[in-house]
Formats: structure tokens, C-alpha cells, sequence
């Protein structure tokens, strides 16, 4: 008997601020357990800064399509973009090359707190990015 597929459900539109707020928690519930058994306040609120300004970057002009792009970011020690990159597209190159643009244009970020960073004095972030359009 082959699957039976159930047609996804519509959810309204939800506020950006509670979308960037469940990403964060989202985002911060992926970090690894073995390296730190709580994550401290410090560590949250600079990963929640991160990705609240690539989101409010991304969508300071309405964008031609929705979507959702994973990217991930090499972030230095003075807070300074080392490198970012898509690690899952959304499809749309546009789309793509917007979210890369929007991340560029968020940094500087603040210094990340030492916990996150590694022996070559940078810290590495992998999250989804999720932009509307606006009608």
C-alpha cells in the first residue's frame, strides 16, 4: 500500500521578531553539548545579535521570493567576517546571493565571547536564514 501524503498545512504569517526568536532558540538548541554542559547568557546573546542582524540585513528591501537559505559563517576574534558561505540553497540563486550579501553587510559583529572560539582564534556558525516577501 503505497504512503499516504498529507496535503502541509497553511500557517499565517507570524511576526519577524517571533520568527528570529524561535530560530535563536533553534539555533542555540544545536549547540553541541559535549563542548559546555549550559550554555552561558554571554554565548547566547551574542549568537541571538548574529543572526537578528543578518535577518533585519536580509530583509531591509522586500525581496522578490520566500525563502529559507542555510549558511555558514567564520567569524573572527574582533568580531570581523572571515567567511560565509551557503551550506543549503533555497533554490533560487537570487534568493541565495541575497542572504550571502545580507550577512556580508551585518558585520562587524560584536567580539564573540572566548568560549565559542577555536585555537585559530575564530568561531564557526551554521543556521538557517528565512526571509518573507512582503506584500
Amino acid at each position: 500500500m503505497p504512503a499516504r501524503r498529507f496535503p502541509s498545512p497553511e500557517f499565517p504569517a507570524v511576526s519577524s521578531r517571533l520568527s528570529r526568536a524561535c530560530l535563536c532558540l533553534l539555533l542555540l538548541s544545536a549547540v553541541p553539548a559535549q563542548a559546555e554542559p549550559s550554555v552561558s547568557p554571554a554565548v547566547r546573546r551574542w549568537i541571538a545579535t548574529v543572526v537578528t542582524r543578518i535577518g533585519e540585513a536580509g530583509q531591509s528591501s522586500t525581496p522578490a521570493r520566500a525563502g529559507t537559505v542555510e549558511i555558514r559563517l567564520r567569524v573572527a576574534a574582533d568580531g570581523s567576517l572571515r567567511d560565509v558561505a551557503i551550506e543549503r540553497g533555497s533554490g533560487s540563486a537570487e534568493l541565495d546571493a541575497r542572504i550571502l550579501a545580507a550577512a556580508r553587510a551585518a558585520a562587524p559583529f560584536g567580539p564573540p565571547p572566548r568560549a565559542l572560539l577555536t585555537e585559530d582564534g575564530t568561531t564557526e556558525l551554521s543556521f538557517p536564514v528565512h526571509l518573507s516577501s512582503k506584500r
